[in-house]
C-alpha cells in the first residue's frame, strides 16, 4: 500500500544532487580517516563534528530534492478508494499540513539564528561556526515550505 512516487522520466543530476554527494563523500572520508587513525593510534580529533555538518547538508538536500520530485513515500490505502474531488481535497490538505510543518521548522531555525547571531557559536573541537549551518537549515526548511505552497496552489486549482 505504500509506494514511492518517482517521476516517469529519469531525473537529471542538478546542484542539489552534487551538494548532497559532496556531503556524503566528506562524511565518508572523515569517518574512514577517523577509523584508520584510531587503529594506528592517531585519532582524528573532531571527526564527529565534521560528520554532523555533512549530515546537515545531506539531509537538507535530500528533503528538498524529494519534495521537488514528489518522491516522498505515500500511503494510498485511502486515496485510492475515494472520488477524484475528494482525492484532490485530501492532497491539498496534506500540502497545507506540510507547509505549516516546514514553516514551523523555518521559524524555529530563524529564531535560533537570530538569538545566537552575535554569539560567535562554534563547535568544541574544530571550532566550526554554527552561523552557516543555521542558515543552511533555515534556507532548506523555507525552500521546502515554498515547494509545498506551490503544490498546494496547484492542488487547489486542480492541476495536480
Amino acid at each position: 500500500m505504500a509506494e514511492l512516487n518517482p517521476s516517469s522520466d529519469a531525473q537529471t543530476r542538478g546542484p542539489l544532487f552534487y551538494v548532497g554527494a559532496i556531503g556524503l563523500l566528506l562524511a565518508m572520508v572523515a569517518e574512514t580517516v577517523a577509523v584508520l587513525g584510531r587503529h594506528a593510534g592517531i585519532p582524528l580529533i573532531g571527526a564527529l563534528e565534521v560528520i554532523q555538518a555533512c549530515i546537515l547538508l545531506m539531509a537538507s538536500t535530500a528533503m528538498l530534492s524529494a519534495t521537488l520530485n514528489k518522491g516522498h513515500a505515500t500511503v494510498t490505502i485511502l486515496t485510492n478508494r475515494v472520488s477524484e474531488g475528494t482525492r484532490r481535497i485530501l492532497h491539498a490538505f496534506g500540502h497545507l499540513l506540510s507547509t505549516a510543518f516546514f514553516l514551523g521548522l523555518a521559524t524555529g531555525a530563524a529564531w535560533l539564528a537570530m538569538d545566537a547571531w552575535n554569539e560567535h557559536e562554534r563547535s568544541e573541537m574544530l571550532h566550526i561556526p554554527f552561523k552557516p549551518l543555521r542558515i543552511i537549515s533555515l534556507l532548506a526548511a523555507s525552500a521546502i515550505a515554498v515547494v509545498f505552497v506551490r503544490d498546494l496552489w496547484r492542488a487547489v486549482r486542480g492541476k495536480q
